[in-house]
């Protein structure tokens, strides 16, 4: 069932490293991502079900400001959270907006494609690791040669996708990505932690100056059984916080982020706090999500 699926430069992957990802789609009615692997020798295969519809921003359940960032002519917009929480949905929402609202260059790279685009008022390119590029980080380094306006990098994983990203947001584009952290210090700390120390001053300074925002976010089960809902947390990048990350306080952000309503932030513990007083979840499925247990007990006044 499998084989049949790869093109040959696939199948050489997957015979010699015993891991692939890859998408497909079944004769116009499905769409999958699918992880391939071996167990106990033989191939074994995860497949997750692509909606064609592209939800708009508005029907996720994040709040309006978040639609501001997609407004940006240039910076870092990052999508955080566990795998499987729907940080890619997110990102498509966010593409498809800018693609019906602005008339820009949009380049993709992903691993790999999941959500297809049509250009509307934007041109979209969509390019695939392993069968349009051989890595992130060459096709984000030759991505700044073919004239985009926004770079979308599927997933931020390594020194060189990380700096030429950073380099990218600095000189004119709007780089939105995703990272697997579950909220904006921690996502920050990564992003520094993985450069080494005698360039680490200089990455704070560059992020401090070309970051915008952060959206970190869990699907946590509705109080009826079916489906899940977005909690989010929102981090948008105010001149205090760019001090914060400069000067090496990270520790301080989570603090910001609880006093910054004013403008439009908001902690993963309040996202839920609000869900479950509206009866969306129950307190014991908020508890089990909390960043912090003891600020969620706080803010609802259950203890």
């Amino acid at each position: 069932m499998i084989v049949p699926l790869l093109s040959d430069t696939q199948k050489n992957i997957f015979n010699q490293a015993y891991e692939l990802d890859f998408s497909f789609e079944f004769k116009g009615k499905a769409r999958f991502r699918v992880n391939i692997y071996r167990q106990k020798g033989n191939p074994a295969a995860a497949l997750r079900l692509i909606p064609f519809r592209i939800p708009p921003v508005e029907e996720l359940g994040l709040p309006s400001i978040v639609t501001k960032l997609t407004e940006l002519k240039q910076g870092f917009v990052l999508v955080t959270g566990p795998t499987g929480h729907g940080k890619s949905t997110t990102l498509a929402s966010f593409i498809n907006k800018i693609n019906h609202e602005r008339a820009v260059h949009i380049i993709t790279i992903e691993d790999p494609i999941e959500y297809l685009f049509v250009s509307n008022r934007s041109i979209i390119d969509q390019r695939e690791l392993y069968r349009d590029t051989n890595s992130f980080a060459e096709a984000l380094r030759r991505c700044l040669r073919q004239d985009p306006d926004v770079i979308v990098v599927g997933e931020m994983r390594d020194l060189e996708t990380i700096s030429t990203a950073l380099t990218a947001a600095e000189t004119g584009h709007l780089v939105l990505g995703t990272i697997h952290t579950p909220d904006a210090p921690q996502t920050i700390e990564r992003i520094i932690d993985v450069f080494p120390p005698y360039q680490q001053q200089q990455v704070r300074l560059q992020l401090a100056s070309a970051l915008q925002g952060v959206i970190s976010q869990q699907l946590v089960a509705r109080a009826s059984g079916k489906g899940r809902v977005m909690a989010p947390e929102i981090m948008i990048a105010t001149p205090g916080i760019r001090n914060m990350i400069r000067e090496q306080a990270i520790e301080q952000i989570r603090t910001a982020i609880q006093t910054g309503a004013q403008y439009g932030m908001k902690t993963m513990d309040k996202s839920l706090k609000e869900l479950c007083e509206k009866g969306i979840i129950t307190y014991e499925t908020a508890v089990t999500h909390a960043n912090n247990l003891d600020e969620l007990k706080s803010l609802l006044k259950k203890q």
